[in-house]
């Protein structure tokens, strides 16, 4: 029988700590669960602890806001709301298709993207 671990986490979103997130700021990506899917847009941040993202013109929601020195006006707002990433996928710049992304090592010890589809280098 196998221990537990230090890195091994059993709790929700666990293995997006251990993993890392591979879909990254200015990334287009594609919405395909939910009530935005369909819908493209450009990552503007990225929310490693809780494996959200911020996409533009995605999922947006009103916020009725007081006045202040950001929000001169006051009034209601509208914003992005964070989408979690396994709600996404990475649209590959190469073959413009929704693809999983890959890891591969380089020759020079560094690591790169890569779409599972087409094979090419992402970054």
């Amino acid at each position: 029988m196998e221990g537990v671990y230090k890195n091994n986490l059993f709790s929700s979103g666990g293995s997006l700590i251990n993993m890392g997130l591979s879909i990254k700021k200015n990334d287009t990506v594609l919405v395909i669960v939910g009530k935005e899917k369909g819908k493209r847009g450009r990552v503007l941040s990225v929310l490693p602890s809780e494996g959200e993202l911020l996409i533009e013109r995605v999922n947006i929601i009103k916020r009725h806001m007081k006045p202040s020195k950001k929000y001169t006006q006051g009034g209601i707002i509208e914003k992005e709301a964070p989408l979690h990433i396994s709600n996404v996928m990475l649209l590959c710049p190469k073959c413009g298709k929704p693809t999983r992304i890959g890891n591969t090592v380089l020759s020079d010890a560094g690591k790169t993207r890569t779409c599972k589809k087409c094979k090419e280098v992402i970054d």
